[in-house]
């Protein structure tokens, strides 16, 4: 179905929407993700990556709504630290991530229970990456797990370590392995569980013996950059920094100079020289608008494709249009909300990152 703020040109659009924000002052935050596109990302009252959004919204004061420019999971986290009188709504509710979908609560579930027949199950702590629904958040909740972040994984992974033997980590097998390898764990202690497989694929030998369990999860943006992209920036430009996202696969990061959550790559890219140059791997967006804003700099994308998150770039301007055009009526549209139960289960695994 088009709707009427589809058909009006580019500067209508924004005119409106910088219009429907000052009617909603004091009611409406708007919330962009650092992947956002530039015509949204504009209108953003607060920006940064998933995790940071969420607690910020509820820091920021009571804003009956919040809406957030980025995927579903975001959403929801903010759904389940926003108070009973916010409504967090999404502008496009096909705004997904295809990488927390590879891990379903019953894929998960049905895991677990293999698991538990070759493992002392009470020895294996789950951990979520914050890329993932508000269930499996709840599952790793109710069974003494923690969520964590790109930022803090490693914190997170020793800190399940020191409460049992092994960890069952999903869905990102990237993020787990890079986190792993930094602790030290070696490359037979690290098992990929592959979906559909009895045991993962794995023999009750390989569980018994690893340390760190990987879902073989991974973000189709950061699976785009290659251990051969890092050597092409460097025979091209000697003394090149490189820095690339912890969701990249082990050879990339291991080759790199850096790699940091999004919000490390902005401090990283702040804090440089003027003068140096960069090649980055992340999403498209961040790295043309850290282009933008230091152009004192050099910056490339370290790959030659477009490496754009497809699923959030479906938020354009004539959607935050027409959730603000509904709002000014007093209609709430694509709310998000997370049932009680399940919000509880999964604010135990926020929590417990909080504590760590």
């Amino acid at each position: 179905m088009i709707r009427q703020q589809e058909l009006l040109d580019t500067k209508t659009v924004f005119e409106q929407i910088t219009a429907r924000k000052k009617e909603l002052t004091g009611k409406v935050l708007i919330l962009a993700h650092h992947y956002q596109q530039e015509d949204v990302y504009q209108f953003a009252d607060l920006t940064g990556d998933s995790l940071k959004l969420a607690r910020q919204a509820v820091e920021a004061g009571d804003y009956p709504y919040i809406i957030f420019c980025g995927v579903h999971f975001m959403a929801e986290s903010a759904d389940i630290l926003a108070t009973d009188k916010q409504a967090v709504i999404l502008p496009d509710l096909e705004a997904g991530c295809p990488m927390a979908d590879m891990a379903s609560t019953k894929e998960v579930e049905e895991a677990w229970q293999e698991i538990s027949q070759v493992c002392d199950v009470q020895s294996v702590i789950p951990v979520t990456y914050v890329n993932s629904s508000a269930r499996i958040k709840d599952f790793v909740g109710k069974r003494g797990g923690s969520v964590c972040t790109s930022s803090n994984a490693e914190r997170v992974l020793a800190w399940a370590l020191s409460k049992g033997e092994k960890i069952f980590f999903f869905p990102d097998e990237h993020l787990g392995r890079n986190s792993s390898k930094a602790l030290g764990i070696s490359g037979d202690e690290i098992v990929l569980w592959q979906r559909g497989q009895k045991l993962g694929g794995n023999s009750p030998q390989q569980l018994q013996k690893a340390k760190t369990i990987l879902w073989n999860g991974y973000c189709h943006v950061h699976q785009e950059f290659t251990e051969e992209q890092v050597r092409t920036w460097r025979e091209k430009v000697p003394g090149i920094k490189i820095i690339v996202h912890p969701e990249s696969p082990y050879e990339v990061v291991k080759a790199a100079d850096m790699y940091g959550s999004t919000e490390g790559i902005i401090a990283a890219v702040q804090e440089s020289a003027p003068g140096s140059t960069w090649a980055i791997g992340t999403e498209v967006n961040l790295v043309n608008r850290l282009k933008e804003q230091h152009k004192d700099k050099t910056i490339h994308l370290l790959a030659d494709t477009s490496c754009t998150c497809s699923t959030m770039n479906r938020i354009k301007p004539a959607n935050l249009l027409w959730v603000l055009d509904n709002l000014t009526e007093g209609n709430v549209v694509n709310q998000i909300s997370v049932d009680k139960k399940t919000a509880e289960g999964a604010k135990l695994a926020l929590d417990r990152m909080l504590e760590i």
